[in-house]
């Protein structure tokens, strides 16, 4: 499945979160200082819920949560590819070591978890009343948004050449939607140009986590 599809009026308040990266002290703290209702409100994810923080199995127990949807980001692909393909490298170089430090029920608890990656999506597309908002992880690699259009994946999970033109001062928009929500690059602040918005605030290097309210 690259495309998920949400209808905004199934919650009440939405919220959007960059990337976590084993940070779910910080998130949960986050979620009770802006009173998030778990009954009733969504918190959408850009991607990179694991490796490099303290608590990757936490954030990956988000998975399990009905509040709580992700894409995924290049971290969860370079996992799901070292537990395929049985090619660590790239992943424990990456901040991947903490899953082969696990033992017993936790091990456990984390392969379950890792298995439940293949099933997200790498675009989300969300209708909030009259707008459009897309998220995904890295980049939509096109000039224009459409409904399930066929895209260069790896690019949608990796790519940084247009942040790198808008850090430059190439002002930029994707057509086809309102809003555009990447993770991916770690900023000081979050980055936004014409419509689209650059969350990743690197948390796990210090930094706050950013997360924005949508609805």
């Amino acid at each position: 499945m690259h495309y998920q599809y949400l209808n905004g009026e199934n919650w009440q308040n939405i919220w959007i979160v960059g990337d976590l990266h084993g940070c779910r002290s910080q998130l949960d703290a986050l979620l009770l200082e802006k009173g998030f209702d778990k009954r009733n409100d969504l918190l959408i994810s850009v991607g990179d819920l694991i490796d490099r923080g303290p608590d990757s199995l936490g954030c990956l127990q988000l998975l399990e949560e009905p509040w709580f949807r992700c894409v995924r980001g290049n971290h969860e692909e370079m996992a799901l590819r070292a537990l395929q393909c049985h090619d660590s490298l790239l992943w424990t170089l990456n901040g991947g070591e903490w899953f082969y430090q696990l033992k017993g029920a936790r091990l456990i608890a984390a392969r379950h978890a890792l298995r439940q990656l293949k099933s997200l999506p790498l675009i989300l597309h969300l209708q909030l009343a009259e707008r459009i908002v897309v998220v995904a992880h890295a980049d939509y690699p096109a000039d224009r948004y459409a409904w399930e259009q066929p895209l260069d994946w790896h690019q949608v999970v990796w790519n940084r050449e247009r942040i790198a033109q808008l850090k430059a001062g190439d002002a930029a928009r994707i057509a086809g939607a309102d809003d555009f929500y990447f993770g991916h690059t770690p900023l000081q602040h979050p980055l936004e140009t014409g419509n689209l918005h650059y969350i990743d605030t690197g948390a796990v290097f210090g930094n706050s986590l950013t997360l924005l309210q949508l609805q």
